[in-house]
C-alpha cells in the first residue's frame, strides 16, 4: 500500500524553511538530490521510522550508520535512562568515558584515544595532531572521500595530480586548501607521484578506510597497506577514517576486515557513529607516542566542553557491549538478502546496476561498470535513482535520499522488514528504468557485486 504524503510534513517543512537554511540542519535531509518533501519523523522503533502522520517506513538509513542495533534497543535505552537520572553534563571526568575508551582500545589498534563530539571534530583534530607531530604542513586526501566539513578537506583537485587543491565550496578561502593534495582514489601511481614530489612536506594522508560517501567504493586489495607503507617510508602519518565503518562492518571496523590479512596498522584513526549509539560522540586515537603530543600532555591544543558526555558515553558503551557476533551475523544475513533481491529485480527490469559492499554496508550504483573512484561514481544515473527512491518511499521503505550514499541495515531488521523491501523493489526498478534508461529498456542487464 502506498504511503501518502500528508500536509503535516509539508507544513513542518514550510515552517522550517522560514527559520533554518533549506529547512534542515544537514543538507542531504532536504531531498534536494531526489526532489520532493522530506518526511518529518516522530519516532522510531527497531527497523522502522514513524512520521508525524503515523506512516511507517522500513529504515535503510539507520541515522547514517549509528543504529547498528536498530532504534530503541532495550540495553541502550536502559543505559541512557540511568545516565540521565544522574545528570546530563558535568564538565569533569567520569568513569563512563574511561570505560568507553577502554572498549575502543580493546577492539582496535589504537593505543590511546581522545573523545570528541563529532566526526568532523575527530578528523580536524587528527590532522592538527599529525601536523604538530611531524612539523610538516601538507595533507593528502582522495576525491570522493568525505571527512567532515573541515575547511582544509573541503577541497577540489587542482589541474594536475601533484597540484595543490582549490576550495570546493564558497566560504573556504584558498589559504585553507592550498596545502591539501586531492588524488584519485585507488590510484597507486598518483600517490607515488605526490609523495615523490612533496614527500618531505607531507604531514599525513587521510582516507576513509572503505569509502562510503561517494557510495561504497571498496579499497583495491592491498591499497590501504600500500598507503600505510608509503607514509611510513616518507615520515608521514597514515590516518584511517573509520567514522562510518568503525564497529559497523565488523567489531573492529574495516581495519578488522582487511587489516588482519594485510598486516597494516594506521598511525591515527578516527571513529564516530556506532560508538555513540545514536548520540553525538566521536573519537580519534592511535600510537601512544603521537597521542602524547596532545595537550595537556603535549603542545598540540585540542579541547571540547561536551567531549565524553556521560549520556553519550553510556549509549556508546551499551551499543558496543551489545554488538555481539550474533549481531554481525544478522547484519550479514539482512544485507545478503537485500543485495540478492536488488540484483535479481534490477536485472529482470533491464536496469543497469552495480552493487558494491564493505561488510553489511552497500551501495547500488545505477551504472554499468564497477566503480573504483569518484569520477566513475558520478556516472550513476541520478534521475533513475530519484525515481527509485520515491517509488520505495511510497511503498513504505526509506532509502538514503541521495544516489551517492551507503544503505545501512541493523540487527533489528527482521524477516518482515526485509520482505517489505523485497516486495517494493519490482515497481521501483521499473520506475527507475523508465526515468533513466528508457533507450536501453529492451535488453536485460546483469549485475556486478563487489564485497570486501
Amino acid at each position: 500500500m502506498a504511503v501518502p504524503l500528508t500536509s503535516t510534513s509539508e507544513a513542518l517543512f514550510a515552517r522550517a524553511r522560514e527559520v533554518t537554511p533549506g529547512g534542515v540542519n544537514s543538507p542531504v535531509r532536504a531531498f534536494n538530490a531526489v526532489g520532493g518533501t522530506p518526511r518529518f519523523i516522530r519516532s522510531a522503533s527497531g527497523p522502522r521510522l514513524t512520521d508525524v502522520d503515523g506512516n511507517e517506513y522500513v529504515d535503510l538509513i539507520c541515522s547514517w550508520g549509528p543504529m547498528l542495533l536498530g532504534h530503541g534497543h532495550p540495553a541502550v535505552l536502559e543505559a541512557v535512562q540511568a545516565a540521565v537520572s544522574r545528570g546530563t553534563s558535568y564538565g569533569t571526568p567520569t568513569e563512563g568515558e574511561v570505560a568507553l575508551v577502554e572498549a575502543i582500545v580493546a577492539r582496535t589498534p589504537v593505543e590511546r584515544l581522545r573523545l570528541v563530539t563529532s566526526g568532523t571534530e575527530a578528523t580536524m583534530s587528527a590532522i592538527r595532531l599529525a601536523r604538530g607531530f611531524t612539523g610538516r604542513d601538507v595533507v593528502v586526501k582522495f576525491a570522493g572521500c568525505y571527512h567532515g566539513h573541515v575547511d582544509s578537506l573541503l577541497a577540489a583537485a587542482g589541474s594536475g595530480l601533484t597540484t595543490f587543491s582549490i576550495p570546493g565550496t564558497p566560504g573556504v578561502p584558498a589559504s585553507s586548501t592550498e596545502l591539501t593534495l586531492v588524488l584519485p582514489y585507488n590510484d597507486r601511481e598518483a600517490v607515488a607521484a605526490a609523495f615523490a614530489e612533496h614527500g618531505d612536506r607531507i604531514a599525513c594522508l587521510i582516507t576513509e578506510a572503505a569509502p562510503g560517501n561517494m557510495g561504497v567504493v571498496p579499497p583495491a586489495p592491498g591499497f590501504n597497506q600500500f598507503l600505510a607503507e608509503t607514509c611510513r617510508a616518507h615520515g608521514a602519518l597514515f590516518i584511517s577514517d573509520e567514522v562510518m565503518t568503525g564497529f559497523r562492518v565488523s567489531k573492529a571496523g574495516q581495519w578488522g576486515t582487511d587489516g588482519a590479512v594485510e598486516g597494516w596498522v594506521p598511525d591515527l584513526m578516527t571513529f564516530g557513529k556506532v560508538m555513540g549509539g545514536g548520540f553525538p560522540a566521536a573519537a580519534f586515537g592511535g600510537r601512544a607516542d603521537v597521542m602524547s603530543h596532545l595537550a595537556p600532555e603535549g603542545p598540540v591544543y585540542q579541547a571540547g566542553t561536551l567531549a565524553g558526555n556521560p549520556v553519550a558515553t553510556a549509549a556508546g558503551l551499551a551499543t558496543l557491549s551489545a554488538a555481539t557476533d550474533e549481531v554481525y551475523a544478522r547484519l550479514d544475513v539482512v544485507a545478503d538478502a537485500l543485495r540478492a533481491g536488488v540484483a535479481e529485480t534490477f536485472t529482470a527490469a533491464g536496469l543497469p546496476h552495480v552493487i558494491q559492499s564493505t561488510g553489511s554496508m552497500f551501495s547500488v550504483f545505477l551504472t554499468e561498470a564497477p566503480v573504483t573512484n569518484f569520477a566513475q561514481a558520478q556516472a550513476t544515473s541520478v534521475p533513475a535513482y530519484a525515481a527509485l527512491f520515491h517509488s520505495m518511499l511510497d511503498q513504505g521503505v526509506h532509502l538514503p535520499p541521495s544516489a551517492f550514499e551507503a544503505w545501512f541495515v541493523s540487527s533489528s531488521h527482521d524477516d518482515r522488514a526485509v520482505q517489505q523491501v523485497l516486495d517494493a523493489l519490482p515497481a521501483a526498478a521499473r520506475a527507475a528504468a523508465a526515468a533513466g534508461f528508457e533507450a536501453r529498456r529492451g535488453a536485460p542487464r546483469t549485475s556486478t557485486t563487489e564485497e570486501v
